[in-house]
């Protein structure tokens, strides 16, 4: 008798979520027509569902009614609430893009992986890639991804394109931030695609760093300090 209690209430439980997931999907496509909606999920407070919209995360009513942005702490724990379930989507996102749309320098023993949004025009990232074989040497896989902050068309962005066309992308790449003449072909190139997820990664600057549980760590890291994050990440 218990069993049967638990499961209709499970039931009834499952039925609710599934029509306030239509009522938020309705509301929201209604006012924002273009939006492409990926997942709406009950959160952690009654009444206020999580909507992911590409790599973001915003919170909707249970009316659709109201929306709002912003990140949801735990005051008890310290936690942001919010943040763990961006590293979740971040992580699917690039899993998605797959790594056969990214420049990567492997080390011979390997630890740890990160992604790293790069401008082939900016200090820091030319500082962070002058270092690269400390890096490798501490076992970090450097996963590249295009974001020229000049915009589509700029020098930076051809550039990139460039360095994608080439025969050899690690070499090119590596010319091309020591300021040396790269063959500037083009070719099909998922060099917008990483500058979308960019965006919905709210990539303000470069280097943004981003580890394999999709943990953000924006700017410049020295590979020692960067080692001891993932380590940390790791051990948590």
């Amino acid at each position: 008798m218990k069993k049967l209690f638990l499961s209709a209430m499970l039931a009834a439980a499952v039925m609710h979520a599934n029509a306030d997931d239509k009522i938020i999907r309705e509301q929201l496509s209604k006012s924002m027509p273009n939006v492409v909606i990926d997942a709406v999920k009950p959160s952690i407070i009654k009444g206020i569902y999580e909507v992911n919209i590409g790599s973001d995360l915003v919170y909707v009513t249970d009316d659709g009614k109201y929306l709002f942005q912003g990140r949801l702490i735990d005051i008890q724990t310290r936690t942001d609430l919010t943040e763990e379930k961006l590293s979740g989507v971040r992580k699917v996102a690039l899993e998605k893009l797959g790594e056969n749309k990214m420049i990567i320098f492997k080390p011979k023993i390997h630890s740890h992986t990160v992604y790293v949004f790069t401008d082939i025009d900016c200090g820091y990232c030319r500082k962070l890639h002058s270092e690269l074989d400390t890096y490798l040497a501490e076992g970090i896989q450097i996963n590249y991804l295009f974001y020229p902050r000049a915009g589509k068309g700029s020098d930076s962005y051809n550039k990139a394109v460039a360095v994608w066309c080439a025969k050899d992308r690690n070499a090119a790449l590596t010319a091309a931030k020591k300021d040396q003449k790269i063959d500037m072909k083009t070719c099909e190139n998922p060099v917008d695609e990483h500058m979308t997820l960019a965006g919905e990664f709210d990539v303000k600057g470069t280097p943004m760093i981003v580890t394999e549980k999709g943990t953000i760590f924006p700017g410049y890291l020295p590979a020692k300090d960067l080692l001891e994050r993932l380590k940390s990440e790791k051990n948590k």
